[in-house]
């Protein structure tokens, strides 16, 4: 294991060598951010933005928490998704799970753990969403990454029912919305290929926060 003096002995290696390199590299750092992502993954430790998406400090602005979750009354998530679409301009937002992951599994148990139950309660949610689909898988393993990939799916819905990026969508055809899957085992990603405009299409039915609704706050079916 890394020391902790050894962090700062890194930090000032990476920093002459970045100096060294890269002419005029900490300048540009530090004169402003415009990144055209934005990245909510899982806190997992192994799984790291920059380096899996092969980006440079700058190139991506990045939200992780436990199971990479999208909660409607989660502040931090939702500063972060305003800020990021609004001030920040993001073209793309990403939500990216990983196979493997501990919230995934530490979910589908039967025992109390503590502060992580309600947490850990939305992805509950979305097996039971996702029942019928994930009980017919019978190697529990592969059920796991089956419901890996439909959390990404429904945290992707989360973000797409956020008014901030349904209005930003409608005046200027972005942010899109993706949904990855980080394979530990590989080293590679795997896109789910989410249909963003008919997501968007089938939730304003309900969750319409765009503004241009009727008068009973809903538009009606087509």
């Amino acid at each position: 294991m890394i020391t902790y003096q050894q962090i700062f002995e890194n930090n000032q290696r990476w920093a002459a060598e970045k100096s060294a390199t890269v002419p005029g590299f900490f300048d540009r750092l530090a004169a402003d951010q415009s990144p055209d992502y934005l990245y909510i993954g899982c806190s997992d430790s192994r799984v790291t933005a920059e380096d899996l998406m092969g980006v440079a400090p700058g190139e991506v602005f990045v939200h992780r928490n436990i199971a990479n979750l999208v909660v409607n009354n989660d502040l931090n998530a939702q500063s972060v998704l305003e800020y990021a679409v609004r001030h920040l301009h993001v073209k793309h937002i990403v939500v990216c799970g990983h196979y493997g992951c501990g919230g995934v599994r530490y979910a589908m148990q039967a025992k109390d753990l503590g502060l992580l139950n309600p947490w850990l309660r939305n992805i509950r949610d979305v097996y039971r969403l996702h029942h019928v689909e994930l009980d017919a898988i019978a190697d529990l393993a592969a059920r796991y990454d089956r419901l890996v990939e439909l959390n990404v799916q429904e945290q992707c819905v989360n973000v797409i029912k956020s008014a901030v990026v349904q209005q930003h969508y409608l005046r200027h055809k972005l942010p899109l919305v993706h949904g990855w899957v980080f394979d530990l085992k590989t080293g590679l990603l795997k896109d789910l290929n989410l249909d963003f405009e008919h997501i968007l299409r089938d939730i304003q039915q309900i969750y319409d926060l765009s503004g241009e609704v009727s008068s009973a706050g809903m538009k009606p079916p087509n």
